[in-house]
């Protein structure tokens, strides 16, 4: 746990999310009684099958998307619409980021729709860059940056906005295995240094091991949860030695026997299983 994790405190909970899309030839039913919990300051990541809800999960979270039933409450506050407390990340930076913006202005953007003083916002820009590594490139645009660097400006600012929760949907799928190593990387550090509540979508079994305390299994839709694991490893993770460890590969092989049986679960309710 992060070092500003210090209680058991809950600081989101997701309580009974059902939602049901519309169509011309009746409701599709993408997400059923989801229920679960996160704590401050805690990681967690969201697996499941393709097609599984992870994406429709999220936008109910964050109060992009109304659920059909249940509810969301951050911080004792039912979500009704964007918290200004949470921040997202898509996996599709490129079209998050404004091209004829420069970098730093890119960050800065939010803060300016906030109405958030223009010194404060100068030293929160400052700060972000500099916690993801791009203190050298702030007048820079984001086309001339590589794919990598163009997800930590996204990073940067969603960081630079000051949320207690961060929401990551796929963040590293469009880049290179070794910028990928260096993404799950900078996001723990970033996610210790700063305390931040973090959950985190992938379809990556082996990246949400190595990142998160917890590992949150999905069914196929309609989703309900399978498992919520406890990921019993060292707080400090290193690719090379946290990855060729035996409780890592175990946990691996576990979660990806749960995605095995995700595909093909059939259960009418939610039967979700606390392993520690």
């Amino acid at each position: 746990m992060s070092a500003e994790a210090t209680t058991n405190e809950v600081l989101l909970s997701v309580r009974g999310v059902q939602k049901i899309y519309s169509t011309p030839t009746g409701g599709v039913e993408a997400v059923r009684n989801l229920t679960f919990d996160l704590r401050k300051g805690e990681f967690a990541c969201l697996v499941g099958p393709s097609g599984s809800g992870k994406t429709t999960l999220l936008k109910c979270i964050s109060g992009l998307l109304a659920p059909t039933s249940g509810e969301v409450v951050l911080d004792g506050k039912v979500v009704d619409g964007p918290p200004r407390n949470m921040a997202l990340v898509f996996q599709e930076y490129g079209r998050s980021l404004y091209p004829w913006l420069r970098v730093a202005d890119n960050v800065e953007m939010p803060l300016k729709v906030a109405r958030v003083p223009r010194e404060e916002r100068k030293r929160r820009v400052a700060e972000a860059l500099e916690a993801v590594g791009l203190a050298h490139v702030p007048t820079s645009y984001p086309w001339q940056l590589s794919g990598g660097m163009q997800q930590r400006v996204a990073i940067a600012r969603a960081i630079a906005y000051q949320p207690e929760v961060l929401l990551m949907d796929e963040p590293f799928a469009a880049v290179d295995a070794q910028t990928r190593a260096d993404l799950e990387d900078l996001v723990r550090s970033v996610w210790a240094t700063l305390g931040l509540t973090i959950l985190f979508v992938t379809h990556d079994i082996d990246e949400s091991v190595y990142l998160g305390e917890r590992v949150i299994v999905l069914s196929s839709s309609p989703t309900v949860i399978l498992e919520d694991l406890t990921v019993d490893l060292p707080e400090h993770r290193d690719q090379l030695e946290t990855r060729s460890d035996a409780r890592f590969v175990e946990l691996r092989h576990h979660v990806y026997e749960q995605i095995q049986k995700a595909k093909t679960y059939t259960g009418d309710t939610e039967a979700v299983r606390t392993v520690a």
